[in-house]
């Protein structure tokens, strides 16, 4: 039994919940995006979004013209404005991406994902930096420089992997975002601009990034790069599979760029993971599992430690880097599946939603917080086997002696497992329909709500003893709150039925 403290032990972080990814920003348009959006911000309300393709075409913003003989450059914000409206209505800000490559600007034909970003650097310079002051000078104008300063602008995506930048040229990186960071700091001295962006397994980058820094005398106001888990890709049609290192390895990634810079000049710079998950395939089946939650319980428990924030990739499966996905269930990236079906991984977010403010206690399988109504709330998860050598215990306990007021407690109990919380069952179970129909959506809603129950537990000197057993994968939340009797003296259940109890 582990003796929670009666004392806070500092404030519940919310780097877990500082940012959330999305799939290009144009899908912003669409009617499921904005009704995924909105339910994600009822349930969990994360505080910026990410996603690439501000600058792509699909955006229609970089619009070149000849008149008389000459070129010109047109820009329009007919798709920017709606799509920054559609956001803040919904209480979340841009964390702004300046990426990918206008056609009209680049200077190669390369490409990356279905949706053909063009990822060669610009053909001029001088004009890229000419499109980043009129996005930046439009959006102050439109949302007011108090908000903007806000937004943090991160330069381009992953330029250490060829597929997004042409050649994984660094010296052309740095040249981009030299120009890029000077044309952000004409807009406003006060903007937030940062990179390099890294994808895993290129942390060189960032000491060479620091010294181009300070050689040039750059801005450079936060960090940031990616982090995931899984290891080479196992192709099959529609799917990927890949093996998983431990999750604490998520955590080592997420400290390396303090390690890192801690002598430089960018040392004590916000540090911003802006994608993470297991997988980096936006078709691997593990996304959809309980598995994924308890595999990153610990990490949404513990992030923070090690960095200022860490982006969920992505919010929803409107996702289409591969193409538009084939299932309802086919291993996207989304906390959510089309049509707001929710997967185990999107009730961990929840149930973090709903943990307090002050940190009482965090262990190897557990997070406790109390609210400041003397609520309290106990996150716990499964250890799992990433190995996949085994499948995980089949039970594990936990077992806490929580401090609460009152002579008796009620105790909220949400559950998600390989049977609760998760619809992917289901539809494994209905046939794995790939479009299903109106009466099986409703089915697959209904799966994917957590096993709900409650009970009275005694306070014995100011503590309930809690004895949980958890299946295997299994997230579980529970709400420790004091009973306040208001019962009427006379009530009596043994009269139900009009029987005398004498």
């Amino acid at each position: 039994m582990i003796r929670v403290p009666a004392t806070e032990t500092g404030r519940l972080s919310e780097a877990w919940r500082a940012c959330v990814g999305t799939g290009r920003i144009e899908l912003a348009l669409r009617r499921d995006y904005q009704d995924s959006l909105a339910l994600l911000q009822r349930e969990i309300g994360f505080r910026y979004i990410r996603g690439h393709g501000l600058l792509s075409d699909g955006m229609g913003v970089h619009r070149p013209y000849d008149r008389e003989g000459a070129r010109h450059v047109h820009h329009s914000f007919t798709y920017v404005d709606q799509v920054v409206d559609a956001y803040l209505d919904l209480g979340i800000r841009p964390f702004l991406e300046l990426g990918f490559m206008p056609a009209g600007l680049a200077s190669g034909e390369q490409t990356v994902f279905w949706w053909k970003g063009n990822v060669t650097p610009p053909r001029s310079h001088q004009e890229w930096a000419a499109l980043v002051r009129a996005t930046l000078a439009h959006l102050v104008d439109r949302y007011g420089l108090d908000e903007v300063r806000t937004w943090p602008i991160e330069v381009w995506n992953e330029p250490n992997l060829p597929d997004f930048w042409q050649g994984a040229d660094e010296a052309a990186y740095h040249r981009l975002y030299e120009v890029t960071a000077h044309a952000v700091k004409e807009v406003d001295a006060s903007l937030q601009v940062g990179g390099p962006a890294i994808s895993p397994g290129a942390d060189e980058w960032l000491v060479r990034f620091a010294e181009f820094a300070e050689r040039r005398d750059v801005p450079v106001d936060f960090v940031s790069k990616h982090a995931y888990t899984s290891g080479p890709a196992q192709r099959v049609p529609f799917a990927s599979y890949q093996t998983l290192a431990p999750a604490r390895h998520l955590l080592d990634q997420f400290a390396t760029p303090r390690d890192l810079l801690k002598d430089t000049r960018l040392a004590g710079l916000p540090v911003h993971i802006t994608e993470f998950n297991s997988s980096y395939c936006p078709d691997n089946p593990i996304h959809d599992t309980a598995f994924n939650a308890a595999y990153l319980a610990p990490v949404l428990a513990g992030g923070h430690e090690h960095t200022d924030s860490f982006s969920y990739w992505t919010f929803s499966d409107m996702f289409e880097e591969a193409g538009v996905p084939t299932a309802l269930f086919h291993g996207g990236f989304g906390l959510l599946t089309h049509r707001q079906v929710k997967k185990p991984t999107y009730h961990l977010y929840a149930f973090m939603a709903r943990m307090g403010e002050q940190l009482l206690a965090r262990g190897e399988d557990h997070l406790v917080t109390r609210h400041a109504d003397g609520r309290v709330t106990v996150l716990a998860w499964a250890p799992v086997d990433a190995s996949g050598e085994t499948p995980g215990p089949q039970r594990h306990a936990v077992r806490l002696s929580v401090p609460v007021g009152g002579a008796e407690a009620f105790v909220r109990r949400s559950t998600v497992d390989e049977e609760h919380g998760n619809a992917r069952t289901a539809w494994q179970r209905m046939g794995s329909p790939r479009s299903p129909r109106p009466h099986q959506l409703d089915v697959l809603h209904e799966a994917a709500e957590p096993a709900r129950g409650h009970l009275r537990l005694p306070v014995e000197d100011g503590r309930v003893a809690l004895d949980l057993t958890l299946t295997r994968h299994e997230v579980t939340l529970v709400e420790i709150s004091p009973v306040e009797e208001e019962a009427l003296p006379w009530s009596d259940e043994r009269r139900l039925l009009g029987k005398d109890p004498r």
